[in-house]
């Protein structure tokens, strides 16, 4: 059956106007009532017409909004980097999976009454929410691809748009909405449901299992790791953690419990081990390249963590490493490339000395060595990332060059794509890797070269990854979130 949309009534559902509340709570629970009732109209009408039904009007729901209305120049702690608009306007937000962020929402809407001293209103936005999200937020049923239905799927709902799922808040080019408001996010609604679909994808795991401190590597040594760390922590309820989770969402609280391995492993498999709130710590393994760091860190950004750390292998670049020594990044060269769209390579990313801290600290801890020794298993400088796994492979005289003017000391495809994605989505970072090759001394890569030290070493990184996160995790949030991630003109939601 052929549908013409422009011959078919629009139908929506009912829904009182706008609402103003100054209980940041009150606030959330209504977000939720309106997300529920769009995404159960959305729902009711696409499962009618999988099942046969016949389309008698294009269904459309909307996105609930948050607003904020500051008829005054505030007069807020300089120290704060969020939690406050800078001018007198009208700044909106559209929201999706309230239930999800339940408690991020409350906590950014709280400091924004405390700040500013006003209520906000929640209504119905003028966003058209896509069928695909509604769907994957309420059902385990799949949208069929165009050509499965009898009808036109884009003639009959609303499908994703890209002029509104897009990064252009964060990326600073956003414009005022049509009405004038600023945005109050870093992301819309429709970006967020985007990239939540996308974290299924590719980890395997749902959002809701994701933690706060967010842990990348490249290496599959760690995920052993972590699991077995995971399951020590368990055992101990004096750690605080509850529960972990593998791919494919399967959850155990008990330290000896299986877990099944998947058929098909996801392309960045991911792990979770869970404190109340979302305290917990998550181990994401994303592979080799720069490409997969960008791909991991666009998607899990949308959840608002409060650090994201590299912990995997890179090669030496000096001469005085050993196999299994530390490189803690105080900078980076960029030649991923992946970001030169979004963010320029001429742009610094800054060290966060929290983070730097935290992890210097987390070193001595672990190792045992401190001041001055500890420069014996640890360096400190800058980190080149590139896009070329066999980069040594070529002419010797161009990229050796530019590492020396560097100073580089290390080398790897991935923790400048993290960092720089950090500082571009305001989510602190940081990065400690692992010495395991030394390709300019002619250490390779090669079975039966590691040393005893080295595996010793591999074993114990994983544990300085573990500890900075909980020395972070015991230190209010503005001192992590710094206002070196943020630009001249900001959202006020962290």
């Amino acid at each position: 059956m052929d549908t013409d949309s422009r011959f078919l009534p629009i139908e929506t559902p009912d829904s009182a106007g706008r609402m103003q509340f100054t209980d940041p709570r009150a606030a959330v629970q209504r977000l939720q009532q309106l997300y529920a009732e769009a995404t159960g109209f959305l729902l009711s009408h696409f499962s009618r017409l999988i099942e046969g039904g016949t389309p008698d009007a294009r269904y459309r729901a909307f996105y609930p909004e948050l607003r904020l209305t500051v008829t005054s120049h505030p007069n807020v702690d300089s120290r704060l980097s969020f939690g406050h608009v800078g001018a007198p306007g009208i700044y909106a937000a559209t929201i999706t999976r309230p239930d999800l962020f339940e408690d991020y929402l409350a906590e950014q809407i709280g400091l924004l009454m405390r700040n500013h001293g006003v209520p906000v209103t929640v209504g119905f936005s003028d966003t058209p929410m896509p069928v695909h999200f509604a769907v994957a937020a309420q059902s385990v049923l799949a949208v069929p691809q165009e050509g499965v239905l009898d009808f036109s799927l884009r003639d009959v709902f609303d499908v994703p748009d890209l002029n509104t799922m897009n990064d252009d808040i964060v990326n600073g080019v956003a414009l005022p909405q049509p009405d004038g408001a600023q945005e109050l996010a870093t992301f819309t609604a429709q970006r967020v449901d985007y990239s939540l679909a996308r974290l299924q994808h590719y980890t395997a795991t749902a959002a809701e299992h994701f933690q706060n401190f967010v842990l990348f590597t490249n290496y599959q040594f760690y995920v052993d790791e972590f699991e077995a760390f995971a399951r020590r922590a368990l055992a101990d309820p004096a750690l605080g953690y509850t529960g972990f989770v593998g791919p494919g969402n399967q959850e155990i609280s008990d330290p000896d419990a299986p877990l099944k391995p998947l058929a098909k492993l996801p392309q960045m498999p991911t792990y979770h081990l869970k404190r109340e709130s979302a305290q917990g710590i998550t181990l994401v393994n994303i592979g080799v390249g720069p490409s997969n760091a960008k791909t991991a860190t666009d998607h899990i950004a949308v959840l608002r963590p409060h650090v994201w750390l590299m912990v995997g292998h890179c090669a030496g670049l000096r001469n005085s490493q050993r196999l299994g020594d530390f490189v803690l990044a105080h900078a980076y060269l960029r030649e991923d490339h992946v970001l030169d769209d979004d963010l320029p390579a001429w742009v610094p990313i800054p060290a966060l000395a929290e983070v730097q801290v935290a992890l210097q600290e987390a070193v001595a801890e672990v190792t045992r060595l401190d001041g001055y020794e500890l420069k014996r298993i640890m360096r400190t400088g800058t980190v080149a990332t590139i896009d070329n796994r066999n980069w040594e492979l070529r002419d010797q005289s161009g990229p050796v060059h530019r590492l020396s003017l560097s100073r580089a000391v290390a080398l790897d495809m991935e923790s400048a794509t993290i960092a720089a994605n950090g500082f571009r989505f305001r989510v602190p970072y940081g990065t400690l890797l692992c010495v395991s090759d030394k390709p300019l001394h002619g250490e390779l890569k090669l079975p039966g070269m590691a040393t005893d030290f080295y595996r010793t070493q591999v074993a114990n990184h994983l544990l300085i990854g573990i500890r900075a996160m909980e020395k972070l995790r015991e230190m209010p949030l503005e001192r992590i979130h710094s206002r070196k991630l943020r630009s001249f003109s900001e959202t006020a939601f962290l």
